[in-house]
């Protein structure tokens, strides 16, 4: 089975957002999508070990920033490449707003919010499956959504390559870029930053 398939689904590129205990937090994520029409829901998988997966647990409501072509990687890096349990996401952030449902939303490098509240919760091991009602949602810019093609390609940097090998042996993730030294990838490892599997880490020798 070639895990590399995964690849070619199509996905967009999201911050998805919440709010518990008195604290606002944020993470990127690319699993957002509408599952009905009539009625109107919405869902969003999140991987167990984010901050903002048991915001929305307790809140039981969600918002999403539907990131765009204009969204630089600081932005990336800042909602993803960092957990909101070491830092505070939001502090000094001024590109957001409050929503009706009192939760934050991006307001720069997006096109467009939802407000959801969370009518069921489905457990799927590794995440949770959230499904809900969207109760507000505006058009903020008419800049093409982000996809996650359009981010490999156009926003995440290139690794920079040593000018002479080492002969050392890095597991470089192919969504975020962070490195695991060493000569074998545990087949359970799972990256600190981004949360994917070893199937996502390609083997480097610099």
């Amino acid at each position: 089975m070639n895990n590399k398939a995964m690849y070619k689904l199509s996905y967009g590129l999201f911050v998805l957002t919440s709010s518990a205990g008195g604290k606002d937090n944020g993470c990127i994520t690319n699993t957002a999508i509408q599952v009905s029409s009539d009625p109107n829901r919405i869902s969003v998988a999140v991987n167990k070990a984010n901050f903002t997966h048991d915001m929305i647990a307790e809140a039981k409501k969600f918002n999403i920033s539907v990131l765009s072509e204009d969204a630089g990687f600081e932005l990336f890096r800042h909602f993803g490449f960092q957990s909101g349990r070491d830092v505070d996401k939001f502090a000094g952030f001024k590109a957001c707003e409050r929503s009706e449902n009192g939760l934050l939303y991006v307001t720069q490098g997006t096109n467009a919010f939802f407000s959801v509240d969370v009518e069921q919760m489905i457990d799927l091991n590794s995440h949770t499956l959230f499904i809900g009602q969207p109760t507000a949602m505006e058009v903020l810019s008419d800049a093409p959504s982000c996809t996650y093609s359009f981010y490999q390609s156009n926003i995440k940097p290139k690794p920079q390559q040593n000018a002479a090998p080492q002969g050392k042996t890095v597991w470089r993730c192919k969504i975020c870029g962070y490195e695991y030294e060493g000569e074998e990838l545990p087949a359970d490892f799972i990256c600190p930053v981004c949360k994917h599997p070893a199937s996502d880490f390609e083997k480097v020798v610099i």
